[in-house]
């Protein structure tokens, strides 16, 4: 059986995809055409219902639920690893709701993070992640909402911290911050999903037990990206919770969706999203 799988360049999905796609383990007669694309992207790819499994954001996930399960194994979810809002000159927290901001996708799990933290912040335009930095430094918006390893650069060019919106989940709930998750086509058959799941397992341990032998794959995909900061990556985004969610994580995604939906950032979503 073939089948559309999604992913994004980041080095934490090419770390964990790595042997699976790459035919480092048996993949039980399973075939996969691969799309590797920015999650905005993705997200886009999975609202037209094309892509049988793919990279989600939770924000994405929300208004998907119809039509995608969420595997137990994949997610991007954890502690000290949310997004942040950063600028060029000193700002303060109480000022956000009157910046222009650059965001990296409306559907970004940082956006619904950001909309959660400051319901009044409406000014905000769409870039690409990897764009925002330079569109800070060049004054062209007060703030930006930087996610992925500008985590780890922004200092480097001058900019400053306004907020980490992951200490506010945190702080806010005692939960891990849920940003990314793997879903799976509620058409594919149930046995396909636990293969898929059973898969990826496999696949994310065999990239711990042999960390160096994904590094040509993440390279090919990161190639502007500083061989520390894509280590730093991998140890911030691939954890327990990237093996199994379990009650833990599905508790936080449940905390996520039901904030959201309070504030009326998404619609109710049904109870049975995870592939069990």
């Amino acid at each position: 059986m073939e089948l559309k799988l999604g992913f994004s360049t980041c080095p934490n999905d090419t770390f964990i995809f790595d042997a699976l796609v790459n035919g480092k383990i048996e993949s039980k007669g399973l075939k996969f055409n691969v799309l590797l694309a920015d999650v905005e992207e993705l997200n886009r790819e999975a609202a037209r219902g094309v892509l049988h499994i793919t990279k989600l954001s939770y924000h994405a996930y929300a208004g998907l639920a119809d039509q995608y399960l969420l595997l137990d194994a994949g997610s991007a979810l954890g502690k000290n690893n949310g997004p942040l809002l950063i600028s060029k000159k000193k700002i303060y927290p109480d000022e956000v709701n009157d910046l222009k901001i650059a965001i990296p996708g409306l559907k970004t799990t940082a956006n619904l993070l950001l909309s959660i933290a400051y319901p009044l912040a409406k000014n905000k335009k769409e870039l690409l992640f990897s764009d925002i930095e330079d569109a800070v430094l060049d004054s062209e918006f007060d703030a930006g909402l930087i996610i992925h390893e500008n985590r780890f650069t922004y200092q480097e060019k001058g900019l400053k911290k306004i907020v980490d919106l992951g200490e506010f989940w945190e702080q806010t709930t005692q939960s891990p911050i849920p940003l990314g998750g793997i879903a799976i086509h509620r058409s594919v058959p149930k046995a396909v999903q636990l293969l898929v799941q059973t898969l990826l397992v496999e696949s994310i341990e065999h990239a711990w037990r042999n960390p160096d032998s994904p590094y040509l794959y993440m390279r090919r995909y990161a190639q502007e990206m500083d061989e520390s900061v894509m280590r730093k990556h991998i140890e911030l985004y691939v954890n327990q919770f990237t093996k199994s969610l379990g009650n833990e994580g599905r508790k936080a995604i449940r905390t996520l969706f039901d904030k959201a939906t309070d504030l009326g950032l998404v619609e109710k979503v049904r109870e049975d999203i995870f592939v069990v």
